[in-house]
């Protein structure tokens, strides 16, 4: 292969390598500690992933770049996704921008935004809020607590673009660039031409949610400070916030300023209410983000419960393009780069369920993003039991909920199973979409309790009324699938079966589990029947290979994470499900009739009325000696046998089980 070729020149050192397709397109971007090595295992197939065959098999040419260490690869891996949002890279599943709550920090008298702009030099961003409601409402709270600018004020706009100079600044969309706030030299004549001193005040000076820029009763200095306040509301840091509130409020009381101290109360009221109506997550100061998964086999939910001085300021829930087709781990790198890069709100424990296997590097990233002044390390925990182990169930419960709410939002499931049946439509070859599989699955230890499941999708969703399941007739010493196979799709497809309204309609594909030896059985009987029409194929367990009778010496791989490789997952899963439900069902009663029977002096009577006392047989094998003799069912010899029976019983059921996994 040429590309293996090719990589014999790619050095042994840390970077980034990007995969490229026929047309050039970057196809996914990942980072290595040593890049040769790391780029091999894709081609030799020695990385598991679902996705890598198909990967694989689009890959045309490569890049790479080296880098001096692991931490900078990790933050070039960040910039080159977020560059070419290649396809194979977990991303969110909405292609939409979320709302960030802004701090033009680049303007003499910086102003509070709602924003969905990218993120802009000079401006501080709070978020992502999934809610965009409570983003707008946490910028009416922070506004009555500390009254600050809004950009979408007139009056903001105006004195911004004259102390820019004339030009167009950020007073249309916050400060971009038009100029950096320590470059511009804001003296006090440009104030004074800005703001005349009979200036009248805006609305929102009016009404106490502004602080009067406008009409000079606010200066440059002393309105930086209360953006500094600002900043620490919105980061979650209440407490302090409150306690220096309480103590202006006592000074202004105090010196007989009783109209200020009474604003000042208001504003300690409204955080209180605040904080009242947020969930208390723990008796600790915990300053956390909590991070839940949840996935399906295409898409995932993610919940994150945002923790700060012990309660849940915010969540926010988001969904990812992939699911089950990738590692849980990649999955998780792959968000916490995507949503740590957008978000200025960096906690110093981010809890997850399983540690990251590049944490440390993760961690040396995020506590430089953090730049906290005391120099604390932002770390990551996987907790096991305690506070934030609950916590996590709740993010993990709450992701679940996600996902559920955003298949209903978009009716996933309805357009899934839709390009599902017409991907198999395509990939088999059939006259038309199969609205109607039935699948079949055998279930047999060593030829004994043979059974057969039938099951049924209809409009690719579980028909159970259309479940059907077969006591394999055949007697055999080890098991015989092929033999089985063909027994039940004889008695199935048998004309009166055709004919019985119970068995519904002929299906338009028939599924057995299993490759070429059980397709061939397949095919064979539905020919002896005169029924060749219906369209057949094997799945094979290994790699998920579709055999069909029209290409046996190639199977058909359904592209990784698509909806029909789900839908056609979905139905063997079930009747694997169901056909081993039946033969433990029957084991259960062949080995409970079996037991009983073995034991001296344990006539019809006797076991009426021992499994009468214990409710059931599950119960009565689980008795001690003592219990059976107190249930004063049999005499105390006979109780005795039977608990040495029960006990042997026992022993062999276990073994059986452990056996019983390879069904």
């Amino acid at each position: 292969m040429r590309i293996k070729e090719e990589l014999t020149s790619v050095p042994t050192l840390p970077g980034v390598y990007l995969w490229k397709d026929a047309q050039g397109q970057v196809i996914y971007v990942g980072k290595a500690k040593q890049l040769r090595a790391r780029m091999r295992q894709y081609v030799n197939f020695q990385d598991e992933r679902v996705k890598i065959p198909l990967l694989v098999e689009a890959i045309d040419s490569f890049d790479y770049l080296v880098t001096e260490n692991d931490h900078e690869s990790l933050v070039l891996e960040r910039n080159l996704i977020n560059q070419h949002a290649p396809f194979f890279n977990a991303d969110f599943k909405d292609d939409k921008s979320y709302p960030f709550i802004a701090l033009t920090k680049g303007d003499t008298f910086p102003a509070i935004k709602f924003t969905r702009e990218k993120h802009k030099p000079q401006t501080r961003y709070f978020g992502p809020y999934t809610d965009s409601r409570a983003a707008r409402h946490m910028i009416d709270i922070a506004r009555r607590i500390v009254p600050i600018c809004s950009a979408s004020c007139a009056d903001w706009r105006r004195i911004t673009r004259k102390l820019d100079g004339g030009g167009n600044g950020s007073g249309s969309g916050g400060s971009s660039g038009g100029g950096n706030a320590g470059a511009r030299n804001t003296n006090v004549a440009s104030l004074s031409e800005a703001i005349p001193a009979n200036a009248r005040p805006c609305f929102d000076a009016h009404v106490g949610i502004g602080p009067g820029v406008c009409c000079n009763k606010i200066d440059a200095h002393d309105y930086a400070a209360q953006i500094k306040r600002v900043e620490r509301f919105l980061a979650g840091s209440y407490r302090e916030f409150i306690t220096e509130l309480e103590s202006e409020m006592l000074e202004a009381a105090e010196g007989l300023d009783f109209e200020r101290a009474a604003r000042l109360k208001s504003r300690i009221e409204t955080i209180n209410t605040l904080t009242d109506k947020q969930h208390v997550a723990s008796t600790r100061d915990l300053d956390s983000d909590v991070i839940g998964i949840f996935r399906e086999e295409t898409i995932a939910g993610v919940h994150v419960l945002m923790v700060r001085e012990g309660r849940v300021i915010n969540s926010n829930e988001f969904v990812l393009n992939r699911g089950k087709d990738i590692f849980d781990d990649e999955l998780m790198h792959m968000f916490l780069l995507r949503y740590y890069d957008a978000t200025t709100s960096i906690p110093h424990e981010i809890v997850l369920r399983n540690m990251p296997d590049d944490a440390e590097i993760m961690e040396a990233w995020l506590t430089e993003k953090r730049a906290n002044s005391h120099g604390a390390k932002v770390r990551f925990a996987a907790p096991q039991k305690g506070e934030k182990a609950e916590l996590l169930e709740m993010a993990e419960k709450n992701a679940r909920h996600t996902l559920v709410r955003y298949k209903v939002r978009t009716s996933y499931e309805d357009k899934r199973i839709n390009s599902a049946l017409l991907q198999l439509e395509s990939a088999l070859a059939l006259d038309e979409p199969p609205m109607r599989i039935e699948c079949f699955d055998i279930s047999t230890i060593h030829g004994k309790h043979s059974v057969a499941s039938m099951v049924v999708f209809t409009n690719g969703k579980p028909d159970k009324k259309q479940y059907r399941r077969f006591k394999i007739r055949m007697q055999s010493e080890e098991a015989n699938d092929f033999a089985m196979m063909s027994e039940v799709l004889g008695r199935r497809y048998a004309q009166e079966r055709m004919e019985d309204e119970r068995f519904g309609k002929k299906p338009n594909l028939l599924i057995v589990d299993g490759g070429k030896p059980q397709l061939t059985a397949a095919t064979n009987q539905l020919d002896a029947l005169g029924l060749s029409d219906i369209a057949v194929a094997g799945l094979a367990k290994r790699d998920e290979e579709l055999f069909v009778p029209w290409q046996e010496s190639m199977p058909i791989i359904l592209p990784s994470g698509s909806p029909s490789l789900y839908l056609v997952k979905q139905v063997r899963d079930e009747a694997h499900r169901f056909a081993i439900a039946f033969h433990r069902e029957l084991r259960g009663k062949a080995m409970t009739a079996s037991v009983l029977d073995e034991v001296p002096g344990l006539g019809p009577v006797r076991k009426k009325a021992l499994l009468k006392a214990f409710k059931s047989f599950r119960n009565l094998k689980e008795a001690t000696l003592e219990e059976i003799q107190a249930a004063k069912v049999v005499p105390v010899d006979v109780a005795e046998d039977l608990y040495a029976v029960i006990q042997q019983y026992n022993k062999k059921e276990k073994d059986t089980n452990s056996e019983g996994n390879a069904l």
